[in-house]
């Protein structure tokens, strides 16, 4: 069996656990909206065409915060396509995802939507194809409660409050050749810079989102950062981060490492970020919304989605994962990479929400159930609190071809007022691992409960015909003797450990 020891105190903070860590995506792409959420004609549906056993299994999780309608949809739409009465809405294309779009849910429906599941809008604005005139056009119809063409428009289409939305994207994933209106980091900070401006002038207490590059592994990232921050350092607030892991060529090895990519990227961006900080003497400090995260089989989508002319589907399945064992484990892991940067990730959004590249599927007419990536998030949306602590690990390593020596377990741990969490993971494809903690620095002495995602059989996943081979199952291997903790983690298992 291997061992590892881990230190940890709560007088070692990284900083406070932002409640918007645990956020979401839905976007216009695939079966995410039509067929995911709402399904009219659905036994759970509700009077808006909303599934009702959807809504249950997001609150479920914990959701907090949805980054919406994209994702690259909004570089091509068009907000006002969405609002109105349903039947006098037009049907356009969707070029992101070559398919039909029809409006039947726009702002309205889907701001209705998060108030069911209890969550906080978060929206994105089309730099694309539109600019700061169109952005600011939304932001009056959302925000501005009336006396305006636009807010008396928003109330005539039957919405009294403003939807009074906070944070907001500017543009998505500018430097992509796949994306509608790509521009360059100089282009596109200008065109951020003066939208902020612009956008405050209206509202000085938004919360503003510019564009970062669209992964660590493009030739643009880094430069990108630093330019797009020398013009719009002052006027915006965070700097996004997307990335997505997939396992590549049977090495389950470095796709268990992922998060060691991702502490990578975070730190490189923090870093550029700090430079233009320190190179303007400016006083402010720059977060990290991390708001498309997730594992992605991107190497076995089609290189190219468009087809015929003629061909423009409704709702095409695109990007379905099963999702497997292992997959949850990367997830939860990802989680615990999110939580040992608290002090700069403030917000994140795990991509997507349901069908597509989700921790939720929904059959037509059928059943919804969780995905083995359900269960890290859920948990870890209910036992993180208060503040994240820092983590210190002593254990063997093992050599990834992805990522060199890693350590064989991962942690990281919370705490608050009532008690501490620590959430595990043993990389480990064939052995067992067995973890000690001294609980005195935590000032707890007991096990609240002890929940593990793992399998005999690392790919294994839910499916419409068996929703739960993939479970959590309670952890009988952790045990507190005096003032020691000790937990025996399975092969390749993501565990979390509730201390009171």
């Amino acid at each position: 069996m291997l061992r590892a020891r881990l230190t940890v105190d709560r007088a070692r903070p990284v900083g406070p656990v932002s409640r918007r860590l645990f956020g979401a995506f839905v976007e216009h792409m695939g079966r995410g909206v039509y067929g995911g959420i709402h399904e009219p004609g659905h036994p759970q549906a509700d009077e808006d065409g909303f599934r009702r056993d959807v809504i249950d299994l997001v609150r479920e999780m914990g959701v907090t915060t949805v980054r919406y309608p994209g994702g690259n949809f909004v570089s091509g739409f068009r907000w006002e396509d969405g609002v109105g009465p349903r039947e006098q809405r037009p049907v356009r294309l969707n070029l992101a995802w070559h398919s039909t779009e029809t409006n039947e849910v726009g702002l309205h429906e889907f701001a209705a939507w998060l108030e069911r599941v209890g969550a906080e809008l978060m929206l994105a604005v089309n730099l694309g194809t539109r600019g700061t005139l169109e952005a600011l056009d939304l932001l009056e119809y959302a925000n501005v409660p009336s006396g305006t063409t636009l807010a008396d428009q928003r109330v005539r289409n039957g919405r009294t409050r403003p939807f009074d939305v906070r944070m907001w994207c500017l543009g998505n994933e500018m430097d992509g050749p796949w994306q509608l209106g790509q521009r360059s980091a100089e282009d596109y900070g200008k065109l951020a810079a003066r939208t902020a401006k612009a956008m405050r002038q209206l509202d000085p207490h938004l919360e503003l989102v510019a564009c970062g590059s669209s992964g660590a592994g493009m030739p643009t990232f880094g430069d990108w950062e630093r330019t797009v921050l020398t013009h719009a350092y002052d006027d915006v607030d965070y700097i996004s981060c997307h990335a997505y892991y997939e396992e590549k060529d049977g090495d389950l090895g470095s796709f268990l490492a992922s998060a060691t990519a991702m502490d990578r990227f975070i730190e490189t961006v923090v870093a550029t970020a700090d430079h233009v900080k320190a190179v303007r003497k400016s006083p402010r400090t720059i977060d990290i919304s991390f708001d498309e995260w997730n594992v992605w089989y991107l190497s076995k989508v089609p290189a190219g989605l468009a087809k015929r002319i003629d061909d423009w589907p409704l709702a095409p399945r695109i990007s379905e994962e099963p999702y497997t064992v292992a997959d949850g484990v990367v997830v939860g892991s990802l989680l615990m990479s999110l939580l040992r940067h608290a002090d700069r990730v403030t917000s994140a959004s795990m991509a997507q929400l349901v069908n597509v590249i989700a921790p939720i599927a929904a059959e037509p007419r059928g059943p919804a159930w969780r995905k083995s990536t359900f269960f890290p998030f859920a948990t870890t949306a209910r036992l993180a609190r208060g503040v994240s602590l820092r983590v210190d690990v002593d254990c063997p390593g093992y050599d990834s071809a992805e990522y060199g020596e890693v350590p064989v377990v991962d942690a990281a741990a919370t705490a608050d007022d009532d008690g501490a969490a620590l959430f595990l993971v043993n990389r480990s494809r064939t052995e067992e691992a067995e973890v000690t903690v001294d609980l005195a620095p935590l000032g707890v002495a007991a096990v609240g409960e002890a929940l593990t995602l793992s399998d005999q059989d690392p790919y294994a996943a839910n499916t419409t015909d068996r929703q739960d081979r993939v479970r959590l199952r309670p952890s009988p291997r952790a045990e507190v003797t005096g003032r020691t903790l000790r937990v025996t983690l399975s092969p390749v298992s993501w565990t979390a450990v509730a201390l009171h």
